[in-house]
This record gives structure tokens, C-alpha cells and sequence, in this order.
């Protein structure tokens, strides 16, 4: 039975006794803290914790899911595999023990030509929790098991709860019995290798505290609504219905690993370390796709860092078997055949999917060529030293000169017979970041010690921070920060007119900058004086830094002042910031969700933002997406604001960029509701009309998988578009059309420039092939070589170089002929040298008549014994430099 239709039978069966299937959620998983969705239970966690209502009281799904804390394990052993599949059946305060162990059993034993799986009843055994005698009881009565196959086992093997406070309870395990030649009898607790587990039911039923470790923990009570969380592994229930040993065998993965011996031109089954290899990529690539087609790129960090090693580990493996050149255009298409009855997608996006990961294979090639070398030769010399280790200095050379992951140069080094210094690459690679984290600190702290900061804080307490509610608060000033306040005995002492320095405030409407939105400009005023503010910065948690200078009168510690953001400055920089949730909205909409947003930058009137991409935009997806962004601006959509918990954000689908650290309570921004959600602390319009006109300005690549689209928005973009308007009125002025026939005016002009181009190129040739007569006609013997000399003007060097070569082919073959040309263009020196073989022979080399000639036109150039090129600086020295070149080709004839 294939894979596919082991899916689909799962899900029929639970959809006709009332279930809601649900399609699988992405790979990518909603929870920051998560790097993918790791089981099938993930994207119903909200409803079987009690935190949000179940929209529907039974569900059932086959969720994608990503495991690699084993990685390293995959290919050794037919267990591990990073990307599999898991069925599962929900029910929420609905049906309990009884009602899934019915479901389980009707579908297991199920005759095929019924829908169900068709396994042998007399094959299945179950295990239940210690003293959870009504499923034990159950399974007798609905199964009809004896109470051999039915054995209990304790909190170890048998308890399910998540770690941590809240719903818990018992489980029963349903195994099948795969016969002696799989191991001993005697059930799952003697043996699970004979006896495999293909199916686990979770009782969700008691109220849990005091959690300790998964068999220390306090049981409070029974929860008021009772739930069932399974889940049924795909693959293996594939693999026993397939009739094969593992899940590398079964249909939607052993056509890669075919393909792989292939190409590698081994046979399966015959080698150990090849059959690992080829598991590897079998495993590998697959998941990679999956990956690549929820909108994953390879990168350098967190989900894209384990998406590059999953690629890179199948392209090194397939090299070690033998196969150089690229093999991912060769096995990618299989593994998208494999899987695309399950997930048909993957054949509508194989274009993009395929174009990341042949990028990521070509880039990994070019890193193995420039890398392997240098290992090769540490290698060498740390066996040669009698110390067969790589310090962690020459591991992180590989990987900061040559991009080498670590993971590469540990595999590399153990195939070597040595070891690495890994703690001491750990330790630079932490020392580089460090390094990245003090520059940005600096920009923080001003370069100030920041235990200034932290004395203020501890002192005074956490600024009360305004800027979403007013643009102007009656502040005192609690200190003024500078280099030298940041020593224990140097208090801040006041600064005057053109002093710049750092105040905390003990209140302020300044927005301090985070989130890509650059800081509130505007000004401190108190009586007699003034400062400017220029910066604003959280040097630490909880303390807002003003960077200022005084205009006037002179700044203290204990004034009174206000503070004040200039109106304009904010209200722009809102406009930009509430832009750049347009735009991610409307790339998402355009390109899909896989479009996301990895990092942005938002001044006032002008907004930057980075997304996940593979491949610059068309023409017609930038207009798309600027249309889009403009609909939402003039539709007026209501912007909001509201506090939630983290778990509540990502249930609604608020989008959080990964890798930032988020508290309990978070700030969600709606654009038009759903239409754009995400987790944002920047400042905002109140409605999307008053971001004004919003215009694209660019479209470029940030990175391998990476691009940025740069916009304006509000005043800025209507001077942008004013510009725009301004050009193409001025050049209908000037090629005297009107603007709306411009770009086919000069369309026109651009082709018959062409066509000048084309004639005038035409032009030169034939005076070259005039001038080859010409010099050829005037060769002068010197020693019994024919030297043709000659400085042409206004030649390149590649035009010369065809002069000089022409000119070489119509001198005597049978007699030695030189041809040294020089030509002056643009105040810089062409050389070219070209000898015949009969010269050669003679002893003559073009690269010896050629430095001789370079030197008085001061410049330099080289090439092989037939023909040198070299260039100068100095026209005036052609002359020279003929001589000279004549003079190199005589003497060498006299020898």
C-alpha cells in the first residue's frame, strides 16, 4: 500500500465518524522558540491545554514535521530520519478511552477492501498505564485481546505530559509483531525491535504540578473537559504494509536512494559506509525539499543554518561516493515525484524550490574547491607534527575565510583519522560574536561604560517611557552620561552650548530606537536653554538615553524641562514603519506566504525591508505588489494595537520574526485585521490612508536567498513620484514627443544607436584588416627575423591584439617574424607582442620582446611565448618603447 494512500485512508476514516480534517500547518513553526513543528500535536496545543476554545470538538490531520537533534545519526541506523509524517486524531472534551481505542482498532484491522489497513489482529499487542485498567478493560472488550497482550507499564514508557504544569495522563502504545526473525517473543517490554510501536493514544486526563522529570510530578485532580491526542507514524506503518525493513525503502524515499547508487554507480545493500551515504541523501534530500517548499532559504541562522546542513550533508555525501559534479538537478525532481500525490504543491512551486537548492548546491561546490586544500594541507601537517588534531583556530579559518560549516570539517577530520579543537572553535566563533555585540553595545552606550547606566536604573528605577501616548511630557533630568561619568567618582557634571552628551530622563515621549524604526528627533527646552535631541537609545533594560546637544544655556542634573518630539519627524517615521507592514502584507499576498520578513530599516518618508526570496522580481510582481500596498493604504484599513500573550498571538497567527526574544506579554499590530498581524513595539498611523503615497524605489539581493525591496512613502513618496514626472516631461522636451510616446522615441533612438554601432565596428575592421597590409608590407629583418613595428591609434588592447595577430599570419611562415604593436587611447598605452612558430623556434619569446617594450611606456604586461600583452601609462614613450622591443628581438636573434 502506498504511502499516499495510507494518508488518505487515515483521513477518510476519521472524517466519516465526524472528524474536521485539518490540513497540515507549515514545517515552520509559529513559536519563536521553535525552530520547526516537531510533532503532530503542536498546532492543537492551545486547544488541548484549555488556553483557547477548539473550534471544532474532533480533529484529524497529517502534520509535516522536522526533527535533527540526531542528525548525525540519520543513514547509521534505519530509524533516524529528519522529516516524517505523523497521523493524528484530536478529540477535544468529546470521545475519551473508549471511543479512540474503537477508532484506533477499526482502522488498523480494517479489511483493505473496507478502507481500513488490513493488519492481522492476532499480530497486534498494546501496553497501558500501571493501574489504567478502564483501557485495559477496553481494549478486551472492543479487541477482544487476551491479558498477555496487553501489558502494563510504568510513568516511564507509559505517562505523557509536556514537561511542564498543566494537562497530563496516561497513554496506550500499539504495537505490531513483525515475527521471531525480528528478535524474541515475550511482547514490547522484551523486545521493540520485533515488537514495533505504530501507534501511541494519549489520555488526556489529569491536572498536573510540581513537574520535576518525566516521572516526578503531582497529580492535582481530573480535568473538567477530558481530551485524546494520538498519533500514528506514517512512515512506519508504510514500511510494514510495504513489506521492506525501514522507512529508506518504502515509496516516497528509496526512488532518491536508487537514483543516488545510480549515479554513484554502487549497489545498495553490498557496503556499509556506502549504504549510510546513501541513506544520507536519501533522508536529506527529501527534507530539504519539504523545507524549501514552506518557504525555508539556506542561511547562517537557525532554520536556514539546518536547512544548508541538510543540503550540504547530501552533497558531501554523494561526493564521497564518487560523484563530483552537481547531483540535485538529478535527484531533487525524483524526490518531489515521490511525495507529490500527498503534498501536489510541491509540483506547482518546483521552479522556486528547485532554484534554491541548486543555488545552495553550487555555492557549497565552490566552498568544498577553495576549503579542501587548506584542510588537506592541516591535515597533513598535523600528522606530520605527531599530534593528529586540528586547533580551533585553523577550524575557524575554514569556516571565516571559506565558509566551511563546522559540521563539514568534524565529518572531514573523522574520515582523516583526526580530531578537532572544537571547544577552541567554539570559543572564537563566541568571540566574533561578542566582538558584533560590543560594536552595536557602542552604539548604544555611546561608548560609556555601562554600569553608569545601570547605577541610574538602580537609583531610580525604569523610565516611564510615553512615546505611544503623547509627544510631549514635563521631565526631570536624573543624570547626564559621559565618558567620564562612567568612572565611580566623576558625576556628570552640566554641559554647555555645542557639548554633546547622554541624558536620562526621569520621563519621556521619545521613541528610542528597536525594531528597525530609527530614533524620535525633537528637543529638550528648560529655562534658559535648549538642546537638541540626536539619538535615542536603551543602553540597558528598562533605561531610555537621550543623546543631545546644547544649544543653549547650560544642562544639568535635577532640571526640570520639557521634552518634546518634533511632530513632523514622528509622524513620518510612522507613516514608514506602518509602510513597511503594507508591504510585507502585500508580498505575502503577491509571492505567498513563504515571503517572509527577515529584517527591515525605517526612517522617516523612507522604509527598507529583507524577505526570504530566491531570484530578483519580475517587472510584473513589483507592480503587483506596489498596487497592492496602495489598495490597502487607500481602503483606509483601522491600525490597532493590543497586549496579548505570546500563546495568543501566534493562535490568532500574528507573524514573529524569528530569533527576536519576546516577553510574556507582547504588542500585536493589525493593518485591516488579519490582512497583516504581527508582533511589533514601533509607532504607527491610526489609519492606513495617512501613509500617503507609497512607490517603490529598488529590488535587489541581500544574499543567497535573500532580498530587499526599498520604498518611500508620504511626502517623500510624492516627491519621489514628482521627480519621476519631471524626468519624463523634460526628455519629451528635449526629443521633442509627447511624454506618453517617450520609451518608444527612445526605443528607436537605442536601436539605431545599435545599428551605428554595428556599422562603425564594421568600419574598424576593415581599416584593420587595411592597416595589416600596410605594416605587414613594411617588416624589416633584424638578424635574420622579419620585425614589424607600428603604433596605430585609438586602438583597444582587444582591437590590437586582433591587429597584431592578423598582421603575424601574413609574414612568411617559414621565416622568423615578430610583430610588436603599441596604441595610445585615452591617455593609457596598449602593447601587443606576437611571434610565429619559425621565431619561437629561433629562440624568441613574445613575453621577453614585451617586457622589454613596457618599461618605457611605464607599464607592465606579460602572456605566453606566442603572444603578450601588457599596457602603459605614458604615451610619450612609444617611440621607446618600439626601440626597446626591436632592440630585445635583435639581441636575442644574435645569440
Amino acid at each position: 500500500m502506498q504511502t499516499a494512500e495510507i494518508r488518505r485512508r487515515f483521513l477518510e476514516h476519521f472524517a466519516q465518524r465526524g472528524h474536521t480534517v485539518v490540513p497540515s500547518a507549515s514545517l515552520v513553526s509559529p513559536d519563536p522558540s521553535l525552530l520547526f513543528t516537531v510533532a503532530g500535536m503542536v498546532p492543537f496545543i492551545p486547544y488541548l491545554t484549555g488556553r483557547e476554545p477548539a473550534p471544532y470538538p474532533r480533529a484529524t490531520s497529517v502534520q509535516k514535521c522536522v526533527r535533527t537533534l540526531d542528525i548525525e545519526e540519520v543513514g547509521k541506523t534505519t530509524r533516524h530520519g529528519t522529516f516524517f509524517q505523523m497521523n493524528g486524531n484530536f478529540s477535544f472534551g468529546d470521545y475519551f478511552k473508549e471511543g479512540a481505542i474503537q477508532h484506533a482498532w477499526d482502522l488498523i484491522t480494517g479489511s483493505v477492501e473496507d478502507g481500513g489497513l488490513g493488519f492481522d489482529p492476532e499480530q497486534i499487542w498494546v501496553t497501558v498505564y500501571l493501574d489504567d485498567d478502564e483501557a485495559a478493560e477496553a481494549w478486551q472488550r472492543i479487541a477482544g485481546l487476551p491479558d498477555e497482550r496487553i501489558q502494563r507499564r510504568g510513568l516511564k514508557d507509559n505517562y505523557w505530559h509536556t514537561g511542564q504544569p498543566g494537562p497530563g495522563g496516561p497513554c496506550s502504545e500499539i504495537y505490531y509483531d513483525r515475527g521471531p526473525e525480528h528478535g524474541p517473543d515475550g511482547g514490547p517490554v522484551v523486545d521493540e525491535d520485533r515488537f514495533l510501536e505504530i501507534w501511541n493514544l494519549v489520555f488526556m486526563q489529569h491536572q498536573i504540578d510540581d513537574v520535576r522529570s518525566k516521572e516526578e510530578f503531582r497529580i492535582v485532580g481530573d480535568l473538567p473537559k477530558k481530551n485524546i491526542d494520538t498519533g500514528m507514524g506514517l512512515e512506519r506503518v508504510a514500511y510494514l504494509l510495504q513489506g521492506v525493513d525501514n522507512l529508506y525503502e518504502i515509496d516516497e524515499v528509496a526512488p532518491v536512494l536508487r537514483r543516488a547508487a545510480e549515479l554513484a554507480g554502487v549497489d545498495y545493500g553490498r557496503d556499509h559506509d556506502d549504504d549510510v551515504r546513501l541513506r544520507v541523501v536519501a533522508d536529506h534530500v527529501r527534507s530539504g525539499l519539504m523545507l524549501i517548499g514552506d518557504g525555508v532559504t539556506p542561511g547562517n541562522e537557525g532554520r536556514g543554518y539546518i536547512l544548508r546542513r541538510l543540503l550540504r550533508r547530501a552533497v558531501r555525501s554523494m561526493r564521497l561516493l564518487g560523484v563530483d559534479e552537481a547531483t540535485l538537478p538529478a535527484l531533487l525532481p525524483v524526490s518531489k515525484d515521490a511525495m507529490k500525490a500527498s503534498y501536489p504543491e510541491l509540483e506547482a512551486d518546483f521552479a522556486r524550490i528547485s532554484s534554491v537548492a541548486y543555488a545552495e548546491e553550487e555555492a557549497f561546490r565552490r566552498t568544498l574547491a577553495s576549503g579542501t586544500a587548506l584542510f588537506d594541507t592541516a591535515v597533513r601537517e598535523a600528522k606530520a607534527a605527531g599530534t593528529p588534531a586540528l586547533s580551533g583556530e585553523q577550524a575557524f579559518s575554514l569556516h571565516d575565510t571559506y565558509g566551511f560549516p563546522i559540521d563539514v570539517t568534524l565529518e572531514m577530520a573523522a574520515e582523516q583519522g583526526v580530531t578537532v579543537d572544537e571547544a577552541g572553535f567554539r570559543a572564537l566563533m563566541q568571540q566574533q560574536r561578542d566582538r558584533a555585540r560590543a560594536d552595536a553595545r557602542a552604539k548604544k552606550t555611546g561608548s560609556v561604560d555601562v554600569l553608569a547606566y545601570r547605577r541610574l536604573l538602580a537609583e531610580h528605577g525604569p523610565t516611564d517611557w510615553r512615546a505611544y501616548q503623547t509627544l510631549r511630557t514635563d521631565s526631570r533630568v536624573l543624570g547626564l552620561v559621559s565618558e567620564l561619568a562612567a568612572e565611580e567618582d566623576a558625576p556628570g557634571r552640566p554641559a554647555g552650548p555645542g557639548e554633546i552628551t547622554r541624558v536620562v530622563l526621569d520621563r519621556t515621549p521619545f521613541y528610542a530606537e528597536s525594531g528597525g524604526q530609527v530614533a524620535d528627533a525633537g528637543v529638550l527646552t528648560w529655562d534658559g536653554g535648549r538642546a537638541e535631541v540626536l539619538d535615542v537609545q536603551r543602553p540597558v533594560k528598562g533605561l531610555v538615553a537621550h543623546q543631545v546637544r546644547v544649544l543653549e544655556g547650560a544642562l544639568h542634573e535635577g532640571a526640570e524641562l520639557t521634552a518634546e518630539v518634533d511632530r513632523e519627524w514622528r509622524l513620518s517615521a510612522c507613516q514608514a514603519h506602518s509602510g513597511t507592514h503594507v508591504v510585507h502584507a502585500a508580498l505575502r499576498q503577491v509571492l505567498g506566504p513563504q515571503a517572509l520578513q527577515s529584517g527591515s530599516y525605517n526612517r522617516p518618508g523612507y522604509l527598507r525591508l529583507d524577505f526570504a526570496w530566491q531570484g530578483a522580481l519580475t517587472q510584473q510582481q513589483r507592480h503587483d505588489i506596489e498596487d497592492v500596498a496602495n489598495a490597502a493604504v487607500r481602503a483606509d484599513h483601522r491600525v490597532s494595537a493590543t497586549y496579548m500573550s505570546l500563546p495568543e498571538a501566534q493562535a490568532i497567527g500574528a507573524l514573529a520574526l524569528f530569533g527576536e526574544t519576546y516577553g510574556e506579554q507582547v504588542r500585536v499590530v493589525e493593518i485591516g485585521g488579519p490582512w497583516s498581524r504581527e508582533l511589533c513595539g514601533g509607532t504607527h498611523v491610526q489609519g492606513s490612508a495617512q501613509i500617503g503615497t507609497l512607490a517603490l524605489t529598488g529590488e535587489s539581493s541581500v544574499g543567497s536567498g535573500s532580498r530587499r525591496v526599498e520604498a518611500v512613502v508620504g511626502l517623500e513618496g510624492f516627491r519621489y513620484l514628482a521627480r519621476e514626472r519631471d524626468l519624463v516631461r523634460q526628455l519629451g522636451e528635449l526629443l521633442k514627443t509627447p511624454t506618453d510616446t517617450v520609451l518608444e522615441r527612445v526605443s528607436g533612438m537605442l536601436a539605431r544607436l545599435r545599428d551605428v554601432d554595428k556599422e562603425l565596428a564594421e568600419l574598424r575592421a576593415q581599416q584593420t584588416l587595411a592597416a595589416a597590409g600596410e605594416l605587414a608590407a613594411g617588416a624589416r629583418d633584424v638578424g635574420g627575423v622579419s620585425v614589424v613595428t607600428g603604433a596605430p591609434g585609438g586602438l583597444g588592447g582587444g582591437d590590437l591584439r586582433t591587429l597584431a595577430l592578423d598582421v603575424r599570419g601574413r609574414l612568411p611562415a617559414d621565416r622568423p617574424g615578430v610583430v610588436l604593436l603599441a596604441s595610445e587611447s585615452g591617455g593609457k598605452v596598449a602593447l601587443v607582442a606576437a611571434l610565429n612558430p619559425a621565431a619561437q623556434e629561433r629562440g624568441l619569446s613574445a613575453s621577453d620582446v614585451l617586457r622589454a617594450a613596457a618599461a618605457p611606456v611605464g607599464g607592465r604586461g606579460g602572456g605566453k611565448p606566442d603572444v603578450a600583452q601588457g599596457g602603459g601609462t605614458d604615451p610619450a614613450g612609444i617611440p621607446a618603447a618600439l626601440q626597446a622591443g626591436e632592440q630585445a628581438v635583435a639581441t636575442a636573434a644574435g645569440r
